[in-house]
């Protein structure tokens, strides 16, 4: 499967942005999707995640209560709804699929990414 991350952007603290990570290729149906996001200097980090159905959805807890992933089979497509944003949520953001029919943590590992977005939050 193809994924496509889209959605970034500059946005002021406080402020919100939604990421869109669009599929092609295969089933979209048949995988689970994670966010991750990777800033300059740290290792890449889970963020979110939720189940080929859209109703198990998982996050990290630096993200709880501010992003909310979401996912529209029907159009091949996942979100990522981010509300106040923190300049410490700046990052490149990839979307990835998990075949979900292996038995894997939502933290990995993937089968298929995307390329990155850029999310900048000024302080």
């Amino acid at each position: 499967v193809q994924l496509q991350a889209f959605g970034g952007g500059l946005v002021q603290a406080g402020g919100s942005l939604r990421l869109s990570c669009a599929a092609s290729g295969r089933t979209f149906s048949d995988y689970n999707v994670g966010w991750f996001r990777q800033a300059p200097g740290k290792e890449r980090e889970s963020v979110a995640a939720t189940d080929w159905r859209g109703i198990t959805t998982n996050y990290a807890d630096s993200v709880k209560g501010r992003f909310t992933i979401s996912r529209d089979n029907a159009k091949n497509t996942v979100y990522l709804q981010m509300n106040d944003l923190k300049p410490e949520d700046t990052a490149v953001y990839y979307c990835a699929a998990q075949y979900n029919r292996a038995i894997r943590s939502w933290t990995g590992p993937y089968d298929y990414w995307g390329q990155g977005t850029q999310v900048t939050v000024s302080s």
